[in-house]
């Protein structure tokens, strides 16, 4: 399953392609997508087109977007919820369906603790990914996201076999 993770900011979007084999992660790429432009909507336009050329070139099989966090500049806030919307957006235009998580979760799932730095993260995400260039913290942060996912959607997978294995006894039982 290859996994991207992306990091939603107005002027840097930073995004992280993991594969994940079994309980085995190797990273992809990762990378920051930098807005151009004058105005709110050329730089949303530019994000949407940076995006895009990215899934085009990993070919993700899911996505994961962080949600947005609450401040008290509330205009701020919004803009961020526009480049969120370009997050969301392109992994739905390529028909993926998109995981979202908290920031605390993310950095309970990396660091083990839900209130973690920055500077913490980017070292667990070095440790799950020996070797790793990181463009950025942006990148660095995507790609814990991507790592949030991968172990979020193994555990869901554990419980969906878990169930099938259960259905299937009982069927069993049923019939014998």
């Amino acid at each position: 399953m290859r996994v991207l993770g992306i990091d939603p900011g107005l002027r840097n979007m930073g995004w992280g392609v993991i594969d994940v084999q079994g309980t085995r992660i190797s990273h992809v790429a990762n990378g920051i997508c930098h807005s151009a432009g004058d105005d709110l909507a050329a730089r949303l336009l530019s994000l949407h087109g940076q995006l895009t050329r990215v899934f085009e070139t990993y070919a993700p099989d899911t996505a994961a977007v962080e949600n947005t966090f609450v401040n008290r500049d509330a205009v701020a806030t919004l803009k961020l919820g526009q480049a969120r919307a370009i997050a969301l957006l392109v992994p739905a235009q390529a028909g993926l369906s998109v995981g979202e998580y908290a920031p605390n979760a993310v950095k309970k799932a990396i660091v083990g603790v839900g209130h973690a730095d920055k500077g913490q993260v980017e070292h667990m995400v070095r440790l799950h990914l020996p070797g790793v260039k990181l463009v950025g913290v942006d990148a660095a942060d995507a790609l814990a996201i991507a790592i949030c996912h991968a172990h979020h959607s193994q555990s869901a997978g554990h419980l969906q076999a878990a169930i099938a294995r259960a259905d299937q006894r009982i069927n069993v039982r049923a019939r014998g």
